[in-house]
């Protein structure tokens, strides 16, 4: 499997992964603020940007399995990680099953399970038979509150119908059949839940139980964000983000 990655800032820093979410690319983080502090590295998911596209559908364990393989492949035993929806989903399974590899956790507009699981299984079969164009404009109505600026829109529309339609709807496969919540005692790493006020695609039950159930979790809602709060909300998700991995 060729995971499409890039580093970024000191090689001798500690590492700091960010992964794309559903729908978008490498280009889902800034990596300026974070390379300040951290050797930092992006990547995109199977059937995400430049990686490679295999037949779904896709599990949350195989798209964590690639993380662990990638990092394997760089020689990193242990990383912090910002995972933000789909991200943070393969995060929790790796903070959970794989605890040795993980030191500090964000976990952003995510959940240990999606409020209509049935929704991704439609989307999935819509987007294998019509593409990407006939749900593009709802899903980045969810991405982003109504004050978004309109280029910002249009710049993550294009992201998310050049996503390739087969790896777009085999991580649907993966959000339809994701159910963590029994497992959310296992995750041991230090964790800060970072929400949107306005995410509507992670309610605030999601986040809730998120931090009830994490250990020591510690909770920030980022005013004026929806679903990609890190994008929208870029200064206040970095400085809340780097004060948590930086408390070690």
């Amino acid at each position: 499997m060729r995971i499409w990655h890039d580093l970024h800032g000191d090689p001798g820093a500690p590492l700091l992964v960010l992964p794309c979410s559903l729908g978008t690319s490498r280009a889902l983080w800034d990596p300026a603020p974070y390379a300040r502090h951290f050797r930092v590295l992006r990547y995109e998911h199977r059937g995400h940007g430049e990686s490679e596209t295999p037949p779904g559908p896709y599990t949350v364990e195989e798209l964590a399995g690639d993380a662990l393989a990638l990092l394997d492949e760089l020689g990193v035993e242990r990383a912090s990680w910002i995972g933000l929806s789909l991200g943070g989903m393969v995060a929790m399974w790796i903070a959970a099953c794989a605890p040795e590899r993980l030191e500090r956790l964000v976990l952003a507009c995510t959940s240990a399970r999606v409020p209509s699981p049935q929704a991704y299984a439609a989307r999935a079969g819509i987007v294998r038979e019509q593409g990407l164009e006939p749900v593009a404009d709802a899903v980045v109505s969810r991405w982003f509150t109504s004050a978004a600026p309109a280029a910002l829109r249009a710049r993550f529309r294009a992201i998310l119908v050049a996503t390739p339609a087969e790896g777009y709807a085999a991580c649907c496969d993966a959000l339809a059949d994701w159910d963590f919540r029994e497992r959310l005692d296992d995750v041991a790493a230090p964790t800060l839940v970072l929400a949107g006020a306005e995410d509507g695609s992670t309610p605030a039950s999601d986040t809730a139980l998120l931090v009830r159930r994490i250990r020591g979790a510690r909770s920030t809602v980022l005013d004026g964000a929806a679903h990609l709060a890190n994008v929208e909300q870029p200064a206040a998700f970095a400085e809340a983000a780097l004060a948590h991995l930086k408390a070690a």
